[in-house]
């Protein structure tokens, strides 16, 4: 049997928005995507930092362990 990371199920994907640098439309992005097309100007936008499974899943604290997750997390 192999152990598989709660965090690649789908079901735990969330939206949010960020600001197209260029035109300042609200854009949605999934916890999944580390960059959308602007559907107002055309342009890429990415987020700040590459999305990490510390950010979003449950099952981050006890998968990696308890001190690299506080660092992960300041």
């Amino acid at each position: 049997m192999t152990n598989k990371c709660p965090g690649q199920d789908k079901r735990n994907i969330k939206a949010e928005t960020i600001n197209c640098p260029d035109c300042g439309y609200q854009i949605e992005i999934f916890t999944d995507e580390i960059q959308v097309r602007c559907p107002k100007c055309k342009n890429i936008a990415c987020r700040d930092r590459i999305p990490s499974c510390v950010d979003w899943c449950k099952a981050a604290r006890e998968c990696i362990g308890e001190e690299k997750w506080k660092r992960l997390k300041k």
